[in-house]
C-alpha cells in the first residue's frame, strides 16, 4: 500500500493525542476512573496499531483489508475533528447573536430537569444504554436470520474460536496466522467493535469540548441533560460507558459481549430503579444503594446472561456484578460503567483460557 506509512502515522498520532488530551482534561482527584479509562484506551489503541502492522506484512491483506481498516479507523477521527472545527467557528461568530437564546434554552432545560423525580432522571440517563443494547441485538437477530436463510450456517455471526487469550498468544507467537485469525472472528465482531470505537470518539469529543473554554461540539447540550452538578468536574458517565464497552467489544466474542452490555444497561437500570422506588435496606458502607436494588440487579443479570452464555457463565457474571455493584462508587470511587465491562471482560479472558470453560448460548438455538 503506497500511502500506508502516512495513514498509519496519522492514526498513531491521533491515538496518542487522544490519550494525552484525556489526561489533560481529566479531573485529577478522580484517580481510579482516570487509570481505568486511560488504561482501557491505551490497551485498545496499542493493539489496533500492532494488528494493523501485522496485517500490512501479509501481501494478501494489503490490497483491500489494510486500506479498509485504516479508513474505518481514520475517517471517524477526521469527521470528529471537522465537526469540532465547524462548531467552534460557528459558535464563535454567532455567539453574540444567539447567546441570549441559548442561555434561555439551557435555563429552561435546567428548570425542567430540576422538577423531575430521582427515578425519572435515572431512567433518562440510562435509557440510551438500553436502546443501544436493543438496537444491536435486533441487528444481530436480523443478520443471523438472513445468514442462516441463505447459507444454512451462522458463518460470520459467531466466531469459530472464542478463547480470546489463546488467539492473542497465537497472533503474537505466529504473526503469519493473522489472516486466519482475523477472518475467524466474523463480520459481526467487527461491527460491534467499530460501533463503540466511533461512539467513544464522539463522546470523547463531546467531553473535551465541554471542558474546554473555547472549543464546541454539536452535542454539547447532552451534559446539561445527563450530568448532575457533582458530575460536571469529572468526565460524563456516557464517556465511561463508551470506553468500557469498546474495551469489552475488543476483547470478547459477541455473545459474551451482549451479556456484558446487558449487565451494563438493563441490570444497571433495574438496580437503580428498584433501589430508588422500593429500597429500604441501605448498604452499610454506601447509603446511596440498597440491598433491594442490588438483588433486583442480581436477578436481572442472571436472566440476561443465561440466554446468551448459559448457566455457568451466568453464575460467574452474577457474582461479579454483585461484587462490582456493592463496592462502587463507595468504598471504591470508580464508575461501574468502567468496572463492569472491563472487569467482566478480563474475567472471561482469563477464566476461558485457564479453565477452558466455554459458554453455551441458548438464544442461538432459538433461530
Amino acid at each position: 500500500m503506497e500511502y500506508f506509512p502516512l495513514w498509519y502515522f496519522l492514526v498513531l498520532l491521533s491515538f496518542f493525542f487522544i490519550l494525552f488530551i484525556y489526561m489533560h482534561f481529566s479531573y485529577k482527584p478522580d484517580i481510579l476512573n482516570n487509570i481505568f479509562g486511560l488504561g482501557s484506551l491505551f490497551f485498545v489503541f496499542i493493539h489496533i496499531l500492532i494488528f494493523v502492522l501485522l496485517m500490512n506484512q501479509d501481501k494478501g491483506l494489503q490490497p483491500f483489508f489494510v486500506p479498509l481498516w485504516l479508513m474505518v479507523l481514520g475517517i471517524p477521527l477526521i469527521i470528529v475533528g471537522v465537526l469540532i472545527l465547524i462548531s467552534t467557528v460557528v459558535v464563535f461568530f454567532f455567539r453574540k447573536i444567539v447567546k441570549k437564546d441559548v442561555v434561555k434554552l439551557f435555563n429552561k432545560v435546567e428548570e425542567k430537569r430540576k422538577i423531575w423525580s430521582k427515578a425519572k432522571k435515572d431512567t433518562f440517563r440510562k435509557l440510551n444504554h438500553i436502546l443501544i443494547f436493543l438496537g444491536l441485538l435486533i441487528i444481530w437477530f436480523i443478520g443471523l436470520f438472513l445468514v442462516k436463510s441463505f447459507t444454512g450456517t451462522s458463518a460470520g455471526m459467531i466466531p469459530e474460536e472464542n478463547n480470546m487469550l489463546l488467539i492473542y498468544i497465537r497472533i503474537m507467537s505466529e504473526p503469519n496466522l493473522i489472516p486466519d485469525v482475523l477472518f475467524s472472528f466474523g463480520w459481526f465482531y467487527y461491527l460491534l467493535f467499530f460501533f463503540f470505537y466511533i461512539l467513544c470518539l464522539f463522546m470523547f469529543a463531546n467531553e473535551i469540548t465541554r471542558k474546554s473554554s473555547f472549543l464546541n461540539f454539536p452535542f454539547n447540550i447532552f451534559p446539561k441533560l445527563y450530568l448532575s452538578n457533582e458530575e460536571n468536574q469529572s468526565y460524563g458517565t456516557y464517556l465511561y460507558f463508551a470506553i468500557g464497552q469498546m474495551f469489552a467489544a475488543f476483547t470478547c466474542p459477541p455473545m459474551i459481549f451482549f451479556a456484558i452490555l446487558g449487565i451494563s444497561s438493563i441490570s444497571d437500570l433495574m438496580t437503580s430503579q428498584v433501589g430508588i422506588r422500593y429500597g429500604k435496606s441501605h448498604i452499610l458502607w454506601n447509603k446511596n444503594k440498597t440491598w433491594e436494588g442490588t438483588i433486583a440487579g442480581i436477578i436481572t443479570t442472571f436472566l440476561i446472561c443465561f440466554f446468551f452464555v448459559g448457566v455457568f457463565w451466568s453464575l460467574i457474571f452474577t457474582y461479579l456484578f454483585l461484587a462490582f455493584d456493592i463496592i462502587t462508587d463507595k468504598p471504591i470511587k470508580l464508575s461501574d460503567n468502567l468496572l463492569i465491562p472491563i472487569g467482566c471482560s478480563v474475567a472471561y479472558f482469563l477464566i476461558r483460557f485457564i479453565f477452558n470453560l466455554n459458554y453455551y448460548s441458548i438464544i442461538i438455538n432459538w433461530i
